[in-house]
């Protein structure tokens, strides 16, 4: 009962962000398209979460939150057609960061075998419930600002607030692919088996992905400032929801309790951890040269 409950609260959540996102915002068949946006993000997610639970496999969870993404931006670009340059491109560069992701995490699961996270929560239909119903709400409100962009009804083109928003993501965008390829190489080494990696950009952040997912959807949220207006304006939640649950809830905790768990008692890890931030990159430091003694 108390999962149900979770679920339903999940739901209202998202249907206060849609309904301060619709404000504002284009119609289809007399509904707000933000709303409709909602319906999509939760509905697909359900439907994959029936044959998920029915074999208790994970491997299709972060394909279907890509599929999510690109299926709710193009759907509402559709219906709040005409849309101006500054939503397509927006779009273009939602379905570009989701197709890349999305195709990463999925080739990376099938080669694992499984996703860890899941490990307890696939053999239960409730508490597998809830991911799915979260990766909804996780869609619909990472989507917020990109949303408003696309139906609003206050249509913009591109100002010095798209450019900075646009210099911001593309930042984002590199950093995260720069940093998953890094690793993947560094995985795909047999002589690296059981280390944990910290060259290039992971020499600099312990999450260098998350730093530029997190500054990727801030860009997208300053291109939206000045479409913003009314209850709009909660959308601007969208890059502070995606860095609160990379930080506080699935992201950098559970890796940090994983990784403690491996190679807690690992001296080098040890130094790593204490010694480089979790998120924003810092230069590394130089290490202390001990002199001989005479």
């Amino acid at each position: 009962m108390k999962r149900i409950l979770i679920v339903v609260a999940v739901v209202l959540i998202g249907g206060l962000v849609a309904l301060a996102g619709s404000q504002g915002g284009k119609l289809a068949a007399g509904l707000p398209i933000f709303g409709l946006a909602a319906v999509i993000a939760f509905g697909i997610n359900w439907l994959a979460f029936i044959p998920s639970a029915v074999a208790q496999t994970e491997k299709f969870y972060d394909l279907t939150g890509s599929v999510t993404y690109i299926s709710v931006i193009l759907t509402s670009l559709l219906l709040a057609s005409p849309v101006s340059m500054r939503g397509i491109i927006v779009a273009a560069l939602v379905c570009v960061w989701a197709l890349r992701l999305g195709s990463f995490l999925f080739r990376r699961v099938l080669k694992d075998g499984h996703d860890s996270r899941f490990d307890a929560i696939k053999v239960d239909p409730t508490r597998f419930l809830v991911a799915w119903t979260l990766q909804g709400l996780w869609v619909l409100v990472t989507l917020a600002c990109a949303l408003v962009i696309i139906t609003s009804q206050k249509q913009i083109g591109l100002d010095a607030w798209f450019w900075l928003g646009l210099t911001v993501w593309i930042v984002g965008f590199a950093t995260e692919v720069i940093a998953d390829q890094q690793k993947s190489a560094f995985r795909s080494n047999p002589a690296n088996k059981d280390k944990f990696i910290t060259t290039g950009l992971w020499a600099w952040s312990r999450h260098p992905n998350y730093f530029g997912e997190i500054t990727l959807w801030t860009g997208i949220a300053i291109m939206t400032i000045p479409v913003l207006s009314g209850w709009q304006w909660v959308c601007l939640i969208s890059p502070v929801f995606v860095t609160l649950l990379l930080t506080k809830v699935s992201g950098i905790p559970l890796l940090t309790k994983k990784a403690q768990k491996k190679w807690g008692n690992d001296q080098d890890w040890q130094d790593y951890y204490n010694n480089t931030p979790a998120l924003i990159p810092r230069k590394p430091r130089p290490k202390e040269i001990v002199s001989p003694t005479v």
